[in-house]
């Protein structure tokens, strides 16, 4: 719990796909525009890219598949634009510096040695997903916990940039509870990352490449 929460001394890292840009365009205008776009946000991205990962990550570990599990980390931060694959593993690192080491399970210690030696690069998600593992936190619950912290963090964003008032956005999220974990059900069999969200902001900008260019 105290790893998933945003005031962790690691630091946080969110990315808005286009939140601030969709405010400006006043396309997320109301508190039913921002649950809409939250709606999507899971749909297009985190039930297809984040959600299916951290499946599979549990799955190479129940597995003790080291070498299955170092690739999946690599393909998920080369399907990462450089900056949020950046991000992704400096908080990662940061993480593994406040796991205590004196692990139970020979696979995750093994995981974090290879991070440590540069053969893994560690993403956030990874870490977070291992060290579940080795607390014997059921993966659907984890993928639960880390979807309310971004949806969370994001909501909290939109305070700052936009008139939707405090008290709407908490009751929209209580109204997030049942339907996240219908999203984690139907979670997509492999891992793609394309967010028709973040693409259609991209293309709107006057200086941003295409992310899939800029990849």
């Amino acid at each position: 719990m105290q790893l998933l929460d945003g005031s962790f001394p690691s630091g946080i890292f969110v990315h808005s796909f286009g939140l601030e840009s969709h405010v400006v365009l006043e396309k997320v205008a109301s508190i039913y525009d921002l649950e809409s776009y939250l709606h999507n946000i899971i749909k297009d991205q985190y039930q297809k890219f984040e959600f299916p990962f951290i499946h599979k990550v549990f799955t190479h570990l129940e597995s003790n598949d080291i070498k299955a599990l170092i690739k999946e980390d690599k393909q998920y931060t080369a399907m990462q634009n450089y900056e949020y694959a950046k991000a992704s593993k400096d908080i990662g690192e940061n993480y593994l510096r406040h796991i205590h080491q004196d692990l139970d399970k020979t696979v995750v210690n093994t995981f974090y040695e290879g991070i440590q030696q540069k053969k893994s690069p560690g993403n956030e998600l990874a870490v977070l997903s291992a060290y579940a593992y080795e607390l014997g936190l059921d993966k659907n619950m984890l993928t639960l916990l880390w979807c309310k912290k971004t949806l969370i963090t994001l909501s909290a964003c939109t305070l700052k940039i936009s008139r939707i008032k405090p008290s709407e956005i908490q009751q929209m999220l209580f109204r997030f509870d049942d339907s996240i974990e219908v999203y984690i059900n139907e979670l997509g069999e492999g891992v793609q990352n394309f967010n028709p969200l973040f693409e259609e902001v991209i293309y709107q900008h006057l200086h941003l490449e295409p992310k899939l260019f800029m990849t």
